[in-house]
């Protein structure tokens, strides 16, 4: 055998790269692309794992940061929250940090929802009900909290704080619940103190994503009724697109970029492909899709999956887990395939991108490395990474809803229960 077929064979794509972090919602850019090299091709059918960990209930994705992997839960029988820290490399526990949370009125009380991340030796936890807890990575010591509901009076949403926050510069962009006090705010990392808030619309699930848009840093956020761009320097507005739900504020996977597009979906209210302007501030509707109901779908209905734009199409999960490729044109479908995940209300897809292939963790737990083009999906490997848990959904035997991490070359997944690591080093 040749070295090249060696390398083929093992899904060796050039020198594999360093060791990557994985330290905010979607990836090191907050695109959902996983940028190692020197990762497997092939999976049994049981992935063995290389370290787990007991934890509690929770939607939120991990973050893997300078050795270390941060995950939050929720102790019910408590009423606590908390942020976890485990060696990367052994899973050992390092440090635990918790607070009391009242989770009286919030719909689906697993846990907390938005993913954990890290900058600059700063932990960011943003928990179901509001609170906004600021740690020293290393040492699991508080550095400054907010309660967002009693300090700036905005408001709870039905099913709780779910965006996660982003980071720009020194500043720290949190999305919340919205009202007068805010449904952008953003504050210092380092100190907490409030640089600007914005907007007082009522707020969404989905977070936010920062574009670079005629030499101007915007924070492009979808509230419950608009997808409006902020100036990130001030908060100030400089463009909206009017995006009123039909049934109800649910917008959850993450407004995708792709070049001067935009493309925002969601599970009632289909899609939209809006574009960026190069000479200014502003955007403009290219296409729009909506199916007649949840059932009867056009284009892309959404619920927790982002999507990807790879060249001329889009990718997307369905409401009800059809994987569906979409011309990025005007939104036509062009195939549909439903092995992926079985059928089901919600059924979840997370894709992250490494290289030509695209990684799948569904909702049964199972990691399936394929590749999406035009022609169709093609299935690589499937392995089963972590079981389903009742605690995020009580539908059969439940659900695995949590976004994974991908660093150093190991999947990072969660459900109500454990925390697991599983290696995916090439040979």
């Amino acid at each position: 055998m040749t070295v090249i077929a060696l390398f083929a064979l093992l899904g060796l794509t050039g020198t594999p790269s360093a060791a990557d972090d994985w330290p905010q919602w979607r990836g090191p850019d907050r695109d959902g692309k996983w940028h190692e090299t020197g990762i497997v091709r092939e999976l049994p059918d049981e992935i063995p794992l290389k370290w787990s960990a007991p934890i509690s209930g929770g939607y939120s994705a991990p973050a893997v940061a300078g050795g270390r992997v941060f995950v939050s839960d929720r102790v019910a029988e408590e009423g606590l929250e908390r942020v976890l820290a485990f060696d990367q490399e052994t899973g050992r526990a390092l440090w635990t940090h918790s607070w009391s949370a009242d989770y009286a009125g919030i719909a689906y009380p697993g846990g907390p929802r938005a993913a954990v991340q890290v900058k600059g030796g700063r932990t960011v936890v943003l928990g179901a009900v509001g609170q906004l807890v600021v740690l020293d990575a290393g040492t699991g010591e508080p550095i400054w909290e907010r309660d967002l509901c009693k300090a700036y009076g905005v408001e709870l949403p039905e099913w709780g704080f779910g965006a996660a926050p982003v980071f720009e510069g020194d500043l720290l962009i949190v999305p919340t619940g919205g009202g007068e006090g805010g449904t952008l705010i953003a504050f210092e990392l380092d100190s907490g103190k409030v640089v600007w808030r914005a907007l007082s619309d009522e707020g969404n699930y989905a977070s936010p994503v920062i574009v670079d848009q005629a030499g101007t840093r915007v924070v492009v956020l979808w509230t419950a009724t608009r997808v409006v761009g902020v100036d990130a320097k001030d908060g100030g507005v400089l463009w909206e697109y009017p995006f009123v739900p039909k049934n109800r504020a649910f917008g959850i996977a993450t407004p995708v970029v792709a070049g001067d597009r935009l493309f925002v979906s969601g599970f009632y209210d289909g899609c939209r492909l809006l574009q960026l302007a190069g000479d200014e501030p502003a955007v403009e509707e290219l296409w729009r899709r909506r199916g007649p109901n949840e059932r009867t779908t056009d284009g892309l209905h959404c619920l927790i999956s982002t999507p990807l734009v790879r060249g001329d199409h889009l990718y997307g999960v369905d409401s009800y887990g059809e994987l569906r490729c979409l011309a990025l044109a005007d939104g036509s479908r062009l195939w549909e395939d439903r092995s992926a995940v079985p059928r089901s209300r919600w059924a979840t897809i997370h894709m992250v991108e490494n290289g030509d292939d695209v990684w799948m963790l569904n909702d049964r737990g199972d990691l399936i490395p394929g590749r999406l083009s035009r022609p169709g999906f093609e299935e690589l490997a499937r392995g089963h990474l972590i079981d389903p848990t009742r605690g995020q959904l009580e539908r059969r035997d439940g659900t695995v809803w949590s976004h994974p991490a991908f660093a150093g070359r190991c999947v990072f997944a969660r459900n109500d229960e454990v925390l697991v690591c599983a290696s995916l080093a090439a040979p």
